[in-house]
């Protein structure tokens, strides 16, 4: 009988040594080739063992069941004359998962778009049904770790309140409309805290916002060169209320 290969179910670069199904999960003992590795000081290559350990990852579920990697891996003694590093951890590839973290790469993307689409708690629901066992926390700081840096100056923004709850407190949310992307959230929507933004980033030459006066006020005392606008929710929200508003007065 044609043993089934498992390499391409299983992140890249990794060796399967066994299958061990338990109660509520699969767990996979694995290692990595054992090839030279480089020091991360000095940079020269080494194969010479100095101790092994192990290490825990959870992988993407299978057949109702949680996977977890059991991996095997080495430290190494670095043997250049005058490296500051006597050994080094041996270190896993991008692809298989990020330095110290308890997830693979690709059970941590999956999580990271769970939480940008539908938040902290309702992710968190979804994902047990999905046996990922992650929470509400955990999914928020992978989607903050996994947000894009600032990558140049900003040139449109958009600017609108959100509510840290709703009818009680409310702070501000600046957007950068060209990379689509959130720029910066304010603690609170108070003019003074939205000027200095604005005065921190002179390179604004649109602002997207609502009617209201206390935004519009902002920009024009800090971003006097900019051009305002109304955004476009505001104006199609305006539009279909006075659209109803003419249908219901009509005879």
């Amino acid at each position: 009988m044609r043993l089934l290969d498992l390499r391409p179910l299983l992140p890249p670069g990794l060796v399967v040594d066994a299958i061990e199904p338990v109660a509520d999960r699969v767990i996979i003992p694995v290692h990595a080739p054992e090839a030279p590795r480089p020091c991360p000081a000095c940079g020269g290559p080494t194969n010479r063992l100095h101790s092994r350990y192990e290490r825990r990852l959870l992988d993407l579920p299978s057949h109702g069941r949680a996977v977890e990697l059991l991996l095997q891996l080495r430290r190494l003694r670095c043997l250049a004359a005058g490296c500051p590093r006597q050994t080094f951890a041996e270190p896993l590839p991008t692809e298989v998962a990020r330095r110290s973290g308890r997830r693979t790469a690709r059970l941590d993307g999956l999580v990271g778009h769970l939480g940008v689409a539908l938040g902290g708690r309702p992710a968190a629901g979804l994902a047990q049904r999905l046996m990922l066992p992650v929470g509400k926390d955990t999914l928020l700081r992978v989607v903050r770790r996994q947000a894009p840096k600032a990558a140049g100056p900003i040139r449109a923004l958009g600017i609108d309140e959100w509510a840290w709850r709703r009818r009680q407190r409310y702070g501000t949310i600046l957007c950068d409309l060209e990379r689509r992307r959130i720029a910066d959230l304010l603690p609170d929507r108070d003019t003074n805290t939205v000027k200095a933004w604005l005065r921190a980033h002179p390179e604004i030459g649109v602002v997207a916002r609502d009617r209201a006066g206390g935004f519009a006020s902002a920009v024009g005392d800090a971003s006097p060169g900019a051009v305002q606008v109304a955004d476009r929710w505001h104006l199609m929200d305006n539009a279909s209320a006075a659209f109803l508003e003419a249908v219901r007065s009509a005879p």
